[in-house]
């Protein structure tokens, strides 16, 4: 009989888990018959909640299988438990503490408060949890919601904080065709109710961290970026720097300009910067991508940390270019935003 295979899972607070494995059986699925507070969603590769970084020994991904881990993240070390074998004694670190998976997520329903179009290819979605239901999460986590009148998930990062609660906003792209795009722009109306679960993910905000933070948000990324802000600006104490480098693809794209310029005004800390890839921008809006709006004067330090929430050509652009400017690679945070089919 074959025998198991010692995985361990250290948190950031310190906290470490000894998982064994089966031959044939993925980290994450062993780490949750093993009890370990482990964040994770999909169990296929496609989310990035259950991202972890190999600190020592061999494993990798089964073979065969496609994951949204970029290959630059992969050369890094960083792993997918939910399609990762050891091959042998290994160690993974996660970028989260013990607590952050201590609850599991929650199944129940919302109602639509308000349904909005606020540029050329966004709504903002407004939603109330329903009565008895409540959810404790992390700004910068996503919930799911089930379209109405389908079997069809969507998933979507909230722009709204646990403060903000029954209340959650999201911001969600409209695609041509898309399920979730479809039932928004033609059927949704106030007082529908929608099937939610969560909270999902492990892209959500360092508490406590002092140094400079840099947030680069393409589109609807944007609506973590919001979230963070918020609760840094709730927290007790002196708030860190924060650099909001948000930018679309056009004029007629960007978004919630007048909230972020209201939370620059509530938080001197906060320097934003807007960008258009193409177009006429209008005053104080740079033609270029938000990427290239950081940098060496800056004066970001090894300690900086970041958050990226975009497609994934934005987040291998930014990531490359944070590195360059001194941030390390273990401060940078990141959240793919992957167009459903």
């Amino acid at each position: 009989m074959l025998t198991p295979t010692k995985a361990t899972i250290t948190f950031s607070d310190g906290v470490e888990h000894d998982v064994p494995v089966d031959p044939g059986q993925s980290v994450l699925d062993a780490a949750l018959a093993a009890e370990a507070p482990v964040l994770f969603q999909c169990g296929t590769g496609s989310c990035g909640s259950c991202l972890a970084h190999l600190e020592e020994g061999e494993a990798d991904h089964r073979e065969g299988v496609s994951s949204s881990l970029l290959p630059s993240e992969r050369a890094q070390g960083y792993r997918l438990l939910c399609l990762t074998e050891p091959k042998g004694p290994c160690r993974f670190s996660v970028g989260y503490d013990s607590a952050a998976g201590a609850g599991r997520p929650i199944e129940g329903k919302c109602f639509v408060n308000a349904v909005e179009r606020i540029a050329s290819d966004v709504v903002r979605l407004e939603l109330e949890l329903a009565e008895g239901c409540w959810m404790d999460f992390r700004p910068g986590q996503f919930i799911q919601l089930k379209v109405p009148g389908t079997e069809v998930f969507r998933s979507y990062s909230m722009a709204t904080t646990v403060a903000d609660l029954p209340r959650i906003e999201l911001l969600i792209r409209i695609l041509p065709g898309g399920v979730m795009s479809e039932w928004l722009t033609t059927q949704a109306k106030v007082d529908d109710v929608i099937d939610v679960s969560g909270p999902f993910g492990q892209f959500f905000l360092k508490e406590k961290v002092r140094a400079p933070h840099v947030m680069i948000a393409g589109g609807t990324g944007l609506a973590p970026m919001m979230a963070m802000i918020d609760a840094l600006r709730a927290a007790p104490g002196r708030k860190p720097k924060v650099i909001l480098s948000f930018g679309c693809q056009t004029p007629e794209a960007l978004f919630n300009l007048d909230q972020i310029e209201l939370r620059s005004h509530w938080m001197a800390s906060l320097d934003a910067r807007i960008s258009v890839d193409r177009g006429e921008p209008a005053s104080g809006v740079r033609l270029g991508n938000p990427v290239s709006a950081l940098t060496a004067e800056d004066g970001l330090t090894a300690d900086s940390v970041a958050y990226l929430c975009g497609p994934p050509g934005m987040i291998e652009a930014a990531r490359k270019h944070l590195e360059a400017l001194g941030l390390s690679p273990e401060n940078i945070f990141a959240e793919q935003f992957v167009a459903s089919s």
